[in-house]
């Protein structure tokens, strides 16, 4: 029987790495904490060269997330190349963080070897991505932008945000910003910068700042570097708002938009989308569709109660599955939590369009699996990872280094140590340097050249499970069957309703049986039952006896008679996709 997919059969099932840019090819391993760029080095557009692109190719990547792209604040002065250089009282780390865009037209000019031919590297970029059968991904943060914002490089005749705003007002349906008339900003008392300022940050008067604070002096856990746009939401006045006349911010959001996807580019991430009104998704993003077609857009999102509403009346087309899958099998990995919570998850949050929810494990904003700060060790993943990818029909993303386990041990700046990966300093990653094995100055191999056994080994389990997802027709296009409620009532003899949890996915091409042990010590001896209903919705007869080969990891191959249940004996921290024949 052919399990693979048929060429023309649409799926959700993306694979999209996310890749931080200027992370990823720098081969510096100096690591100085609160290095500079010139002391720590910085990867560059140029280094994601086509050999990079084919390896992440062959490791099952349909979509590569670029972040950091667009121009934000830094601390490096790149005044010499007409830049306005930062006040650093209102940056966040040396490098800055990506989410204080301070020109949307423009890219950063950090990750450009030729920085005056910046854009022109970035589209370079572009062009060798597609070129190796990859989509292109990149942030577009709606939400706030830096406090310094000016755009220096957009196209003629488009007005800049807070041009012609009227700053007496704290609130204007026709201003881009919220002032705080008579105040002056005040840069939280906290802060501390590695550089001296030329002279002190004035805002005057002040803005309102990004995590929707409305005072004058932001608290230093604040999102002080950065300033709200106004959407025509009046936060001071019970957030009434202001739509019947398009606000000017939608408008200049719009616009962004269809220049970024006029240049190629495939889809966007979203920062912080629920923090803009759905109503200007809705407005915004099948304007930008219509004019592109085949874009996709991905909400970061952490509001279950408005995963529908942005969905369906924002239009997006994936969601964040983080408050929901992720903080389950976190708590599953790190042994605690339950695999009843994975049943609650798809009843009560997302079970009618789990095709639309993106899973995860890592990501620039989470701590890394391998860090002391969650799991310690890598390998703890394996039920969990294989679990987001093949749950349900929705996307799958794995954040670089990922699959080599990355592990941050030290503080590198404004970061602090938190068993994330910084995104605020300039930093190289020696894991990641492993992989990509290269040298300063020459050419990068992108072959694992310097990896352990142990890390050639985790990637393998990562690349055998993207293309275990890009290959099964039951994966990619079929329907979800739980079978925690038949297995969970005391008739199957040493299933840990907590620590097991067993599903089908199964298609008209191909049906499989997967289960997934959590325990950390324990090896699970039990009975797995299929009850009548299920072989009835399988389309099998449920008197028959079948075999069932595991396709995934073990190539285990078993003999059960439907009734009777089939019976499996496995490891800690392992995994079955077991198809049923």
């Amino acid at each position: 029987m052919n399990t693979s997919v048929p060429a023309d059969v649409k799926s959700d099932k993306l694979v999209i790495y996310q890749i931080f840019t200027r992370l990823f090819g720098n081969q510096n391993s100096t690591n100085k904490p609160w290095g500079s760029r010139d002391e720590n080095g910085v990867g560059k557009f140029n280094d994601i060269t086509s050999k990079a692109l084919q390896e992440l190719k062959k490791f099952g990547v349909s979509h590569v997330w670029y972040t950091g792209i667009v121009e934000h604040a830094l601390m490096t002065d790149y005044s010499a190349f007409g830049i306005k250089k930062d006040n650093p009282q209102v940056v966040k780390g040396r490098a800055g963080s990506p989410y204080a865009i301070k020109d949307y037209y423009d890219v950063n000019p950090d990750l450009a070897v030729d920085v005056k031919n910046r854009m022109g590297e970035f589209e370079d970029l572009l062009k060798r991505s597609h070129a190796n059968n990859l989509k292109v991904v990149i942030d577009f943060i709606p939400n706030h932008v830096a406090r310094q914002y000016f755009s220096d490089a957009k196209p003629a005749g488009v007005q800049d945000l807070g041009e012609g705003d009227d700053t007496g007002k704290a609130f204007d349906p026709k201003n881009n910003f919220y002032y705080l008339p008579g105040q002056t900003f005040q840069v939280p008392q906290s802060v501390t910068t590695p550089e001296k300022p030329s002279e002190n940050y004035v805002e005057n008067p002040a803005k309102a700042t990004g995590n929707d604070v409305f005072k004058a002096q932001p608290d230093i856990n604040d999102w002080y570097e950065t300033i709200k746009l106004n959407y025509g939401v009046d936060y001071l006045n019970n957030r009434r708002t202001h739509f019947d006349q398009i606000p000017s911010t939608w408008v200049k959001m719009r616009d962004i938009l269809l220049f970024w996807a006029a240049k190629g580019v495939d889809g966007f991430r979203c920062d912080m989308a629920e923090m803009v009104p759905v109503e200007f998704w809705g407005w915004a993003i099948p304007q930008v569709k219509a004019a592109h077609p085949g874009l996709i857009f991905i909400a970061e999102i952490y509001n279950p109660q408005q995963y529908r509403n942005y969905i369906f009346t924002g239009k997006f087309d994936y969601l964040y599955d983080k408050v929901g899958l992720y903080d389950a099998l976190r708590r599953l990995m790190e042994g605690k939590g339950s695999t009843e919570d994975i049943t609650k998850v798809w009843q009560q949050e997302s079970g009618d369009y789990a095709n639309h929810m993106l899973r995860f494990l890592e990501n620039h904003d989470e701590q890394r699996i391998a860090s002391r700060f969650f799991a310690h060790d890598p390998w703890t993943a394996v039920p969990a990872m294989t679990l987001s990818a093949t749950l349900h029909t929705g996307p799958l993303m794995i954040y670089f280094g990922q699959e080599l386990g990355v592990n941050p041990t030290q503080a590198e700046g404004f970061q602090g140590e938190d068993g994330r990966t910084t995104i605020f300093d300039y930093w190289g990653i020696p894991e990641y340097q492993a992989w990509t094995n290269g040298e300063i100055g020459k050419t990068t191999r992108f072959d694992g050249g310097k990896l352990s056994q142990d890390q050639k080994e985790l990637r393998k389990f990562y690349q055998q499970l993207n293309q275990l997802v890009n290959s099964s027709d039951a994966i990619r296009t079929g329907e979800f069957y739980d079978l925690q409620y038949v297995n969970n009532n005391g008739q199957s003899p040493g299933y840990d309703q907590h620590r097991l949890y067993s599903y089908l996915r199964h298609s008209a091409q191909q049906k499989l049986l997967i289960i997934c042990n959590f325990d950390k010590e324990k090896t699970a001896k039990t009975t797995v039952r299929i009850p009548a209903e299920a072989w009835k919705t399988l389309q099998l007869d449920g008197a028959k006896t079948y075999s069932l080969t595991d396709i995934f990891r073990t190539k285990t191959k078993l003999k059960a008679a439907a009734t009777a249940g089939v019976p499996v004996e496995m490891p800690p921290l392992s995994v079955l996709v077991l198809e049923i024949k």
